[in-house]
């Protein structure tokens, strides 16, 4: 089942429903923020403050980083792009059966993205949800002249304890730590007792999220780059719409293309990235 729905203020989203799992989309974003299998509970973190008003980025969920991945080189542009905070288009529904829904959402250039980022585009978002939630987000260049992106799905997972959290999958990949900006090595899982904020480059296989009471699959494709982070106990103290706890119960395992995976598209050409949660 597929509803329409608006809160108090007007803004609106997408709930879904079927045999398999649970999830809403915000129109703002094509932003899921919740995405529940039946009988568990949630996988996707969400903020108990998140701001849902337009134009504010919703934390938690997985905001879509596009057309760019951190901040721009023009400070005043917004942080991770403006798609996570531009209102798309909701172009198709497929309930392919009664454990399967697919949604696809739409944002293109207009006055406003040109003046932000000159360059015309298509970007699309399909989400098809059942016992493994799929997001494929397709950027096609439709202008004269290449362009590039960096780009993520910025997924929050819900942990029971970050301290009992691991990672798997990353051991001997090199990363870039966004704290200190030195390039170093993993060695071996990564656990959580500070904070994190770290690209890897050359990924090219499965991620194994694993907290005390479960296990989660993380696979990608169109790829190469994954970012960890957790902001810990002092950041998150100074983030807007987080308790100054949230940092317990929350960390990030983003599928993107950063740094050295970014994107050079010709015109014409398209670039899908894929993330797969099971």
């Amino acid at each position: 089942m597929i509803t329409h729905k608006k809160l108090a203020n007007g803004f609106s989203y997408i709930e879904v429903k079927n045999s398999s799992a649970e999830a809403k989309v915000a129109l703002q974003g094509a932003h899921i923020f919740h995405y529940k299998r039946v009988n568990e509970e949630p996988i996707l973190w969400l903020s108990e403050v998140s701001d849902f008003e337009y134009g504010k980025a919703i934390r938690g969920g997985v905001p879509v980083c596009w057309p760019w991945f951190g901040f721009n080189e023009d400070k005043s542009l917004p942080q991770h792009g403006f798609a996570r905070i531009s209102m798309w288009e909701f172009v198709l529904s497929d309930e392919v059966d009664e454990k399967t829904t697919a949604l696809t959402f739409r944002l293109s250039h207009d006055e406003k993205t040109l003046q932000m980022w000159h360059h015309k585009f298509l970007l699309e978002l399909k989400i098809t949800i059942s016992d493994r939630l799929t997001m494929e987000l397709k950027t096609t260049n439709l202008d004269d002249k290449s362009f590039e992106i960096s780009q993520a799905l910025h997924t929050y997972f819900s942990v029971s304890d970050i301290c009992e959290t691991t990672v798997k999958g990353l051991d001997k990949k090199p990363y870039l730590d966004a704290l200190t900006w030195k390039n170093e090595v993993q060695n071996g899982d990564i656990s959580f007792n500070q904070e994190v904020d770290r690209v890897y480059q050359e990924v090219d296989g499965e991620i194994v999220l694993k907290d005390k009471n479960r296990i989660i699959h993380i696979k990608n494709q169109g790829s190469s780059s994954v970012v960890v982070w957790n902001p810990w106990i002092e950041k998150t103290s100074r983030m807007s719409a987080m308790n100054k706890d949230a940092y317990k119960w929350m960390v990030c395992v983003e599928s993107a293309n950063a740094f050295d995976d970014k994107k050079v598209l010709k015109p014409q050409e398209s670039h899908t990235l894929v993330a797969t949660i099971f």
